[in-house]
């Protein structure tokens, strides 16, 4: 009884440690030399400015700091409700490599956090950056695609993927700052940043206020690379560029979905590439299928940039061969159509958008363009539709999109080939709850698919074929395709088989506003009601917690190591960079 006291003692002394409300940046963060953020404080209570003692290393903050915080009396939240007082310190920035100890005293509030800055190498060891991301990429999309795209003989891949044979290798942990579960905004945030943050943050720690736009900021590595470098950057992508992953590179908003605000922030930064969908937030509020409430026409404001504008995979190989240094190459109003659709079963929204470039397309396409840097360059290339598809569990398309993830590993690892002065990063943001635990018999007599899922011994292999030898299979529907499941789902109907009517739309709402099995799929042949294991207001799967792989090959790739956090990487990429040269 007394251990178990104790225990209960220990564990309610970690949740309910009596402090301040917070200090951003968090205890343990770390923070690359000279790069500007905002250093927050919150309060519980109200207090008199006099009443807040702040130290860093024993010392008046100010005095290290070099000036003072804005002292807000009673910051406001929600309804004007009084939250207490605040401190902040906009645009900071510590030259000093070393240890910080932060501590607050305000009447009976205390906090302390420890910050380590660190600097870099003083010379770039790599020229160039890939940073390539397959959303939601797990460990069973990579074997999936591996062999439904080159094959197995005999317990032997007959193929291996592109990125299969990068030669340094870690496990990444994605938990959020609130959570161990997570989301695009704050993995890729973590990626380049080098900060971690909270579900839906980009570029910020989430403080306490509603507003979105106001959060304490941390440098991106896109201002990281204008601030210190003359480098091109380029920002690839399926998805609108406005999402999550592609946004991470320039963004700072407490919500990922202030799409609108996020294209401004892509034209504060100006990449020299962004290719991708979301023309949506790009058009006048009075264009057609425009999403802005403004009147702002941020087409033709990059146009007047000295962007040239495509719009078609047509357009998109004219602008390489005769753009004027910079491309901005918007293919679809929101997230271009999966490989599959776009290639072979002609779905989705490809009747709308029939010219749309794919991922290798518009990987060349940048390639070409921000190679034409002397001073080199950062690109990130995301495959987004890896996630959007595993989300309804849409298996094939999912699939096929990591082998075409992986097609653009290729182009990638071909140019790292030519130019060895080039860093090539491949990794996921987060993984999915998703196994491939055997095939399916379609041919096995009877009507309960159930019974034809074959496992261990009878699982057998799989009879996808690439006749052509594109790298792809001439189809997904075919008499023993793999079975893939996902280990969390709402209320939906089990079909056993590829999608080839469109995407699939498991779930949807009823008249309550809970999600409820789409009953488009109920007479299905052998479909099968699965009862959820996810709340109510989830209609698709969601995010897994599981770590995932990166891989890396080519000058500073030799960091990847071990267990690593995300925001362990962008230290790994400001090294390659040299962007934390410590000034003397």
């Amino acid at each position: 009884m007394r251990t178990i006291f104790a225990a209960l003692a220990a564990s309610t002394m970690l949740v309910g440690t009596a402090g301040a409300a917070e200090i951003y940046p968090l205890d343990r963060a770390t923070i690359l030399a000279s790069s500007p953020f905002d250093f927050k404080v919150e309060l519980d209570a109200v207090h008199g400015e006099g009443d807040i003692s702040v130290l860093v290393n024993g010392k008046p903050y100010a005095e290290v700091f070099g000036k003072p915080a804005d002292y807000i009396a009673e910051e406001k939240g929600k309804d004007d409700k009084v939250l207490g007082s605040a401190l902040i310190l906009r645009d900071l920035a510590l030259a000093a490599p070393g240890s910080y100890k932060v501590d607050v005293k305000a009447g009976d509030e205390t906090k302390s956090v420890t910050w380590e800055v660190y600097g870099t190498a003083e010379i770039a060891k790599a020229k160039n950056v890939i940073f390539i991301l397959g959303d939601g990429m797990s460990v069973a999309h990579r074997t999936a695609a591996r062999i439904m795209s080159k094959g197995m003989t005999e317990g032997k891949a007959n193929g291996r993927l592109a990125m299969d044979d990068l030669d340094h290798m870690a496990f990444i942990g994605t938990s959020s700052t609130h959570s161990i579960a997570t989301d695009s905004a704050n993995t890729m945030s973590a990626y380049m940043t080098g900060h971690k943050s909270r579900v839906n943050a980009l570029g910020v720690y989430a403080d306490r206020t509603p507003a979105s736009l106001d959060d304490p900021r941390v440098e991106t590595i896109g201002e990281a690379l204008r601030r210190t470098t003359k480098k091109s950057i380029g920002v690839v992508s399926t998805a609108e560029v406005e999402d999550a992953t592609p946004a991470a590179v320039v963004s700072h908003t407490r919500k990922r979905g202030d799409k609108a605000e996020i294209v401004g922030m892509f034209y504060d930064v100006q990449p020299e590439v962004l290719l991708g969908g979301g023309s949506a937030y790009f058009l006048k509020s009075d264009v057609p299928g425009s999403k802005r409430k403004d009147d702002k026409d941020y087409i033709q404001l990059f146009k007047d940039a000295g962007y040239t504008l495509a719009t078609t995979k047509t357009e998109l190989d004219a602008a390489a061969g005769t753009n004027t240094g910079k491309m901005l190459g918007l293919f679809h109003t929101g997230n271009m159509d999966t490989w599959l659709d776009r290639n072979q079963l002609k779905k989705g929204t490809v009747e709308k958008f029939p010219d749309q470039p794919g991922l290798v397309d518009m990987t060349n396409a940048a390639l070409t363009q921000l190679s034409k840097n002397p001073d080199g360059f950062f690109l990130m290339v995301e495959g987004a539709s890896i996630d959007k598809m595993s989300h309804p569990m849409d298996w094939d398309r999912a699939v096929v999109e990591t082998i075409e993830l992986d097609h653009a590993v290729a182009v990638a690892r071909d140019f790292a080939a030519k130019h060895p002065d080039t860093l090539v990063v491949v990794t996921g943001d987060h993984t999915h709850g998703v196994s491939l635990i055997g095939t399916i018999d379609t041919e096995k007599p009877g009507t309960d698919m159930r019974e034809k899922v074959g496992v261990y011994d009878d699982a057998g292999f799989p009879d996808y074929a690439d006749t052509n030898g594109d790298g792809y299979p001439d189809s997904v529907d075919v008499k023993r395709p793999l079975a893939i499941f996902s280990s969390n789902f709402p209320d939906y109907y089990e079909t056993w088989g590829p999608k080839l009517d469109g995407p699939f739309v498991p779930a949807i709402q009823d008249a309550n506003g809970n999600y409820v099995a789409n009953e488009a799929y109920k007479d299905v042949p052998g479909a099968v009601l699965r009862t959820g294991n996810l709340p109510r207001e989830n209609d698709t799967a969601v995010h897994a917690v599981d770590d995932i792989v990166l891989q890396a090959t080519g000058p500073g790739a030799e960091a990847f190591k071990g267990y690593m956090e995300q925001s362990d990487v962008y230290r790994v990429l400001a090294d390659a960079f040299a962007l934390g040269k410590v000034q003397k």
